[in-house]
Order: C-alpha cells, then sequence, then structure tokens
C-alpha cells in the first residue's frame, strides 16, 4: 500500500474534527466527547498506518525532518486521546487535531533532505521511544499553557468568550500543566539516561548540539517543577519557562536534524 490514500484520510478526519469541534465552540456549545473521540481514533489510525509505511525499510527505520515530526504529532494525539478519558483536556484537541492535519501533510508530499537510517537495537529503539514520549507530553504542556494563557488574560479583563467559558476553573487548568509537565520531565530523564547507556558517544560531532541542548531543556523544566514545588511558582513565570525548555528541546532535535539534513546533507 502506497501512504498517499492513509495519510490524505488522516488529514481530512483531522480537519473534519477540528472543524466539529470548532462549530460547537463558535455556537457556545459541548461537542459530543465520544464522536469527537471516535473521530480522533479513526484519524489517528491512518496516521499510524501512513508512518508505518514511511518509516520502516529493510535496512532499518527511515526517519526524515518532516516523517519525524509527523511521527511526534502523532504521539503527541495519541497520548491526548488517552488522557480525555480521565482528564478535562478535550479543548486541546482543537489546536493538535489541525496539528496532525499538518504534519501528516508535510511527511508525505514534502521534499526530503539526507533521511536518517536508524539501527533498530533494542536499546536505540527504547531511547528513541522515551524520546518521542517525553517530546509528546512537553508539546502537551505547552499547548495547555497557551489555553491558560488565553484563560488568564479573558479573566483579568473580565471578557471570558465561548471558548473560556468551556474551559475547566483555573486552578484545574494549572494543575494539569504539571501534571503534563512532570510526567515530561521524567520521561525526558528516562530519555538522557537511555541515551548515555546505548548511545556509542553523546558528545560525536553529530550529536554534541542536541545533548546539549536537551541537557538544558531538561535543567529549565527541572528548575521551573522545583519552584513550583518549593516556591509555588505559577501563571506568567511557569508559562514563560515552560516556553523557553520548549523551544529549547525542539531546537535540540527539530533543528539539528534541518541543519544535518538540508544545509550539511550528512
Amino acid at each position: 500500500m502506497h501512504p498517499l490514500l492513509p495519510s490524505l484520510a488522516a488529514a481530512c478526519l483531522y480537519a473534519g474534527a477540528t472543524g466539529y469541534q470548532g462549530l460547537h465552540l463558535a455556537q457556545r456549545t459541548v461537542p459530543d466527547k465520544r464522536l469527537l473521540q471516535l473521530l480522533g481514533v479513526i484519524a489517528l489510525v491512518a496516521h499510524a498506518i501512513s508512518l508505518c509505511l514511511q518509516l520502516l525499510a529493510p535496512n532499518g527505520l527511515v526517519m526524515d525532518f518532516f516523517t519525524a515530526s509527523s511521527l511526534i504529532a502523532a504521539a503527541v494525539i495519541f497520548l491526548l486521546l488517552l488522557a480525555v478519558n480521565r482528564m478535562p483536556v478535550e479543548n486541546l484537541l482543537l489546536l493538535l487535531f489541525p496539528l496532525g492535519c499538518v504534519t501528516v501533510l508535510f511527511g508525505q508530499f514534502a521534499p526530503t533532505g539526507t533521511p536518517q537510517v536508524i539501527d533498530e537495537a533494542p536499546g536505540i529503539l527504547s531511547h528513541i521511544l522515551l524520546s518521542i514520549l517525553a517530546y509528546g507530553l512537553l508539546t502537551i504542556a505547552v499547548f495547555q499553557s497557551f489555553l491558560l494563557l488565553l484563560q488568564d488574560h479573558y479573566l483579568k479583563h473580565k471578557h471570558p468568550s465561548g471558548v473560556i467559558r468551556n474551559f475547566p476553573p483555573l486552578q484545574t487548568m494549572e494543575s494539569l500543566l504539571f501534571g503534563f509537565l512532570w510526567a515530561g520531565w521524567l520521561l525526558l530523564s528516562a530519555s538522557l539516561v537511555s541515551g548515555w547507556l546505548f548511545l556509542d558517544d553523546l558528545f560525536a560531532q553529530h550529536l554534541v548540539h542536541k545533548t546539549l541542548l536537551s541537557v538544558l531543556a531538561w535543567v529549565v523544566f527541572g528548575v521551573l517543577l522545583w519552584g513550583r514545588h518549593r516556591l509555588g511558582w505559577r501563571g506568567h513565570k511557569a508559562i514563560r519557562l515552560t516556553l523557553a525548555g520548549f523551544c529549547l528541546l525542539m531546537l535540540a532535535y527539530f533543528g539539528s536534524k534541518l541543519v544535518r539534513e538540508f544545509i550539511l546533507h550528512i
């Protein structure tokens, strides 16, 4: 099977789910959570099929810049669909479904650079899995921080819109943010440890920038979580540090990958 059909199916389903949810929120009504989840699950299955066809090759896993972006977006949506059953985070789907739509289309149609062929040794695969899950949870935390910033702005100006009316209380939104940050930071810690254990040299020329930026991101998130626990940090300070750590993490992976594939061609 060619990945074109499942890619287009996933993009259409993500777009349809976004339109359905956005229309209801614009009308100040609550969308059917089960229907939203069903559309998301079907879209994610199509997305996963497309990724399998793009990633799997006889000599290992072939992962270029846009396929990696699509893979992380799929992981983010998967984690959030799991969380929707237990936490009031369905508003995040309005931001993440379009992300899935865009990345699956780029993964299919965007020009590729010099793709990386990945050894399928169990240790390397465990490092990749932990990294993807860490990126996924921290991406959810960033989108949650955007919603928290929006909610705080409207509440301070006493002009809650139709979308804001459907949000949980501000304290619940903050608790969700730090829950995602804790889970993402722990997985990032495990990813760094697994990289140290299973990669030959974390400070090799092609890995040194990724390693240093990932460690800096780990420190930023760790300081934020310590500040929350010991000093009660919240609000804009927490959001700024969340965005700073996320930017470092994305530069660590996507920045170095972009340079290697499209500029240096290595």
